[in-house]
């Protein structure tokens, strides 16, 4: 059986770094991880406004605020966890992205990657030393 589909916006550490480069992977990280937030806010203004439209509701209405209520919470609450994963983990692997030898920033190319451990081994451009990034 073969592994579900990867989101495009946000491909793996190797794959990402191979198409676009350490710099633009790490920006779209963020910016995935920035529209998660954005739906975030969203939802919590929907929650607002069912909050207030509860109020002079009927009964039928009631229910239907409850479960969109609900359903704006759900949303919310994933958007926040996606949030604060897709954030965290662009940090993490920024953290690792200075060459152990020269210092460079964000200069190397993917030698090869473990799907399982999330490890990618790659070499700095600078000077060629090989280190490991756990994704």
């Amino acid at each position: 059986m073969s592994a579900p589909p990867r989101n495009p916006f946000n491909p793996r550490l190797a794959e990402g770094v191979r198409r676009y480069g350490f710099r633009k992977w790490y920006e779209r990280e963020l910016l995935s991880s920035h529209a998660h937030l954005l739906l975030t806010l969203l939802s919590s203004v929907a929650l607002i406004g069912l909050l207030e439209a509860f109020q002079d509701a009927s009964l039928a209405d009631k229910l239907l605020n409850v479960l969109l209520f609900i359903a704006s919470g759900a949303i919310g609450l994933w958007s926040l966890r996606r949030y604060l994963y897709l954030l965290t983990h662009a940090e993490e692997v920024a953290n690792q992205a200075n060459c152990p030898a020269c210092g460079t920033y964000a200069r190397f190319e993917v030698m090869g990657e473990d799907q399982r451990s999330g490890q990618s081994a790659v070499r700095c451009r600078a000077c060629r030393q090989e280190w490991t990034i756990e994704a």
